[in-house]
């Protein structure tokens, strides 16, 4: 008996290499929907950022949504700089929110998570993240 050889023609092997493996994958974030921001002076320079969205990344945006909200707030106010305290998230009826407290102050103040107000609403602007 004779040897078979199966025959494919080579556009069929040239559309299968470009099949994806894995069967797809987890399908693209839906685009960021910004909700609104509330301010809030507590004491000074001492101010609360209450901020939702809904689609995104979840919380990573939310937070950079609450960033530029504070950096703007500082501009507003006079101030070059703002350092993060705390941020809260939480989720309920795919709606993000986020409470985020900031110092803001005239010179670089202390601590590892500073912001520089100028620069970050510049960034803000370029990332199509919306600002007090």
């Amino acid at each position: 008996m004779g040897r078979m050889r199966a025959l494919v023609p080579a556009g069929l092997v040239a559309v299968a290499a470009c099949a994806p493996v894995d069967g797809g994958g987890a399908p693209p974030p839906a685009p960021a929907r910004y909700l609104g921001v509330q301010t809030r002076l507590l004491d000074g320079e001492l101010v609360s950022f209450r901020v939702a969205m809904r689609g995104g990344r979840g919380s990573q945006d939310l937070e950079a949504y609450a960033r530029c909200a504070a950096a703007q707030y500082t501009l507003i106010r006079g101030y070059g700089f703002a350092r993060h305290v705390r941020t809260t998230v939480a989720q309920a009826g795919g709606v993000w929110q986020g409470d985020a407290v900031y110092t803001i102050s005239p010179a670089l103040p202390r601590g590892l998570r500073t912001i520089d107000a100028e620069v970050t609403v510049a960034d803000c602007a370029e990332q199509g993240i919306p600002t007090v």
